[in-house]
């Protein structure tokens, strides 16, 4: 299988992130089983909504601080699995 790009969505921080934000990520094609949040310099709790969301679309959500997210979106590649990750600068 095929893995998808890195991307970032055009976020200033995880305050930032909804439905709207995350909808490119549900649009990928191949489709992705893994979407890599890294939210800054440190672990940001995101809305519960917008995490059932994704896992009802067939996407997992990952977040983490940018740099483990970095670290993780690089070990799903090495795996060869269908992910992308959205990664806002620590």
């Amino acid at each position: 299988p095929r893995s998808a790009p890195a991307l970032s969505p055009q976020v200033g921080s995880y305050l930032d992130i909804s439905h709207e934000s995350l909808s490119l990520f549900r649009l990928l094609e191949p489709r992705i089983e893994i979407l890599v949040l890294g939210t800054g310099d440190r672990v940001e709790r995101l809305h519960p909504d917008l995490l059932k969301h994704m896992r009802a679309c067939g996407v997992a959500v990952e977040v983490q601080d940018t740099a483990n997210a970095c670290a993780t979106f690089n070990f799903l590649m090495s795996e060869r699995r269908l992910t992308a990750a959205g990664l806002i600068p620590p």
